[in-house]
């Protein structure tokens, strides 16, 4: 198929857009290495949402034996309260610029879709109309399986880095927001878990999300639970 042009006039938003990505995905690897600092020194579990607090810093004073770790601590710490900054003065920005279009409203109703997915979604999609099938958008997605199977077993794999890498980030993190705050996608989430592990689980419910977001694009309809869920 012929490739697509994004509108210039939206090109320099949707790389405001992707750097806050960037950004996300640098602070997300900064916590869990200051988690780990503390699991391994301390033997506890310290939640994200304590490490990312802003008005107050409750894990330096955790290495305070050691000036060494109390210094890693401070420095990891203020490296992720700064990335935090930037992250919402991007999103601030982001918001003044560009709304959610009309054709792309519905996809508010998702769940774990939130205004700065949902925008990241229009923008790196396009007209949902170039994508004859949900399978086709799963597939640029890259929330499809890459591998070749013949008579159950494994004869080799596709290319894993086809589609659209941002899409694929975007649906990831709608996974995990739903699978946190909403029953449906925690149950399903679970059930899946059970049956594999919990990140065959957590692609399994990107993959279903990519899917609703396709219907609800082209018939511009609201997101339904039960239709995805059962």
């Amino acid at each position: 198929p012929e490739g697509y042009i994004y509108p210039k006039e939206e090109r320099p938003v949707r790389d405001l857009l992707r750097k806050r990505g960037h950004l996300v995905k640098i602070r997300t690897s900064l916590v869990t290495s200051l988690q780990n600092i503390l699991c391994r020194n301390l033997g506890r579990h310290v939640m994200v949402n304590e490490v990312k607090r802003l008005k107050e810093d409750r894990v330096t004073p955790m290495l305070g034996e050691s000036d060494d770790l109390a210094m890693a601590g401070r420095v990891s710490k203020e490296t992720i309260d700064y990335l935090t900054y930037q992250i919402h003065e991007i999103e601030k920005v982001v918001v003044k610029r560009i709304e959610v279009k009309e054709e792309y409203r519905f996809l508010l109703t998702i769940y774990g879709i939130g205004k700065i997915l949902s925008l990241t979604i229009m923008l790196e999609t396009g007209p949902i109309g170039r994508f004859e099938t949900v399978g086709d958008y799963v597939s640029y997605c890259r929330k499809v399986p890459s591998a070749w199977t013949s008579n159950g077993k494994k004869k080799g794999s596709g290319n894993k880095k086809n589609g659209n890498k941002y899409l694929a980030w975007a649906y990831s993190e709608a996974s995990d927001f739903a699978r946190r705050f909403y029953p449906e996608a925690r149950a399903y989430y679970n059930r899946k878990m059970q049956r594999s592990n919990s990140v065959v689980a957590h692609s399994a419910l990107a993959n279903k999300l990519a899917r609703a977001a396709y219907y609800v694009m082209r018939d511009q309809v609201p997101f339904e639970p039960k239709k995805l869920f059962g």
